[in-house]
């Protein structure tokens, strides 16, 4: 699997998660500060690693920034794109089973380095709901970005 992989700053656990996705097997694609000759602004390099995802060259992304709040709102203005800001594993497998979001969102603020397995830990092992309602909700989500 494919995960695209952006940071803002070199701060709290940006090199750690791409270490951690080599460890679990997965090709990090690398934007912001984690890719030397891009720009490591927060709006520019999120939207860099959803459009990955949007446009296929990823499987997921996984965006950072101080607090994830700026990096979750730059990646949910690329159509296709479902980031969801996560701070603990509970929020994680929920924005996966019933968002089925396909951008996690952190912060390098408060993400510790075992918050960040047990983050990684949810998200990757928690699949889209099946649930009729449930996906009902996706469809629509879809309709929105045609709008």
């Amino acid at each position: 699997m494919r995960i695209s992989v952006s940071a803002d700053s070199d701060d709290g656990v940006a090199r750690q998660l791409v270490a951690e996705l080599g460890r679990r097997g997965y090709e990090v694609i690398p934007h912001g500060v984690l890719a030397p000759e891009e720009t490591a602004d927060w709006a520019f390099c999120t939207e860099t690693a959803a459009r990955d995802v949007a446009e296929g060259r990823a499987d997921q992304a996984v965006v950072c920034c101080w607090t994830g709040t700026g990096a979750s709102i730059a990646a949910n203005k690329v159509p296709g794109v479902r980031a969801a800001l996560c701070t603990d594993a509970y929020t994680a497998s929920g924005a996966r089973r019933w968002n089925d979001a396909n951008v996690l969102a952190l912060s390098l603020r408060l993400t510790s380095t075992a918050t960040l397995g047990e983050i990684l830990d949810a998200w990757f092992d928690t699949s889209a709901s099946q649930d009729h309602t449930d996906q009902q909700n996706i469809r629509h989500l879809g309709h929105l970005d045609e709008a």
